[in-house]
């Protein structure tokens, strides 16, 4: 028999966490991922649906809604990446299925991407995601997601408050993509 215990995607016990000069990179291993696609024909019941189940209207095209269980970002058209943590949506894919019924198709994503999390002020964040990706972070206001590539990795950032950052990256990259965090925070001290 085997003696299996789970690891975050850093491969470590408890999530990572470092302070680099005024920016903070924590891993965020407790969030629930689950992606929502309308099916042919069921776009605006789909966007209805997901905005009742959000209690906020389905994001737009780049846009970011973070509530205070669920929250969600425009992946696609007609798609949406749903984010809620652990402790309140345990079986969020499950959840969502039953909240949204045929209008959508859900996938879990949660095993396939780490989620980390880069806070400090925002023009040190902004410089330092200068040198990470080709996004323009100053004009990238509050409430926006992008795709993009760091370090070969294609990830989706979600622009909080002030200079708050949260990167999904895939699983498999987690340590390139927090060794890239890293080494961008550090050329910023």
């Amino acid at each position: 028999m085997h003696d299996l215990a789970p690891l975050t995607a850093l491969g470590t016990k408890a999530p990572q966490q470092e302070k680099i000069g005024l920016v903070t990179l924590a891993e965020a291993p407790d969030w629930a991922l689950a992606s929502v696609t309308a099916r042919l024909g069921q776009e605006a019941a789909c966007a209805a649906a997901l905005a009742q189940t959000l209690g906020a209207g389905a994001p737009g095209v780049a846009r970011y809604h973070g509530g205070p269980v669920l929250g969600a970002f425009w992946i696609a058209p007609h798609s949406w990446m749903v984010q809620a943590p652990y402790s309140a949506k345990p079986d969020l894919a499950a959840h969502l299925r039953g909240q949204l019924g045929p209008c959508a198709s859900v996938t879990e994503q949660s095993s396939a991407w780490a989620r980390c999390d880069v806070t400090g002020p925002a023009p040190l964040v902004a410089e330092m995601f200068a040198r990470l990706c080709n996004l323009d972070m100053p004009q990238l206001p509050s409430g926006h997601a992008r795709r993009t590539v760091i370090d070969h990795l294609g990830c989706y950032l979600l622009r909080g408050d002030g200079g708050a950052v949260s990167v999904y990256g895939p699983r498999s990259g987690a340590q390139s993509l927090w060794h890239a965090l890293e080494l961008a925070a550090r050329s910023i001290v």
